[in-house]
């Protein structure tokens, strides 16, 4: 199947948009308080305070395509700790600890650290400007 292969630089940058604004969801809600959920309210000097300024400030700068590599390389890093700090001592596997979610993120971030932001960032303009 090669039908959307013309397309895989624009869907790269798709992929590393909406993995953003999904992560930053994180953020807005744990510093932000918004949406209002169960992780709103945490102090900021929380580990869980911290993992949210950091959501907030790469998972920004993830969408608009701004040290790319780097946000996403940070979210990775992230999103792997949260796997092994929160999910792994309730068991082994990811579907019965309820971490199969932050494991996806932590590999498509890495992904996104390795293949880069794709042509619709700032990034990109800035390489070509």
């Amino acid at each position: 199947m090669t039908f959307l292969t013309p397309y895989r630089l624009q869907i790269l940058s798709l992929l590393r948009i909406m993995s953003g604004l999904l992560v930053l969801q994180h953020g807005t809600t744990k510093i932000l308080g918004f949406p209002a959920s169960q992780m709103s309210g945490v102090s900021i000097t929380s580990m869980g305070g911290i993992a949210g300024v950091i959501e907030l400030v790469f998972g920004v700068l993830l969408v608009v395509g701004l040290f790319s590599r780097l946000s996403a390389f940070i979210l990775s890093g992230l999103t792997a700790a949260a796997y092994f700090i929160a999910h792994m001592p309730q068991g082994f596997y990811p579907m019965l600890n309820g971490g199969e979610l932050v494991a996806l993120y932590s590999f498509a971030f890495l992904y996104l650290a390795a293949a880069g932001p794709g042509p619709w960032s700032v990034d990109a303009m800035r390489d070509h400007g």
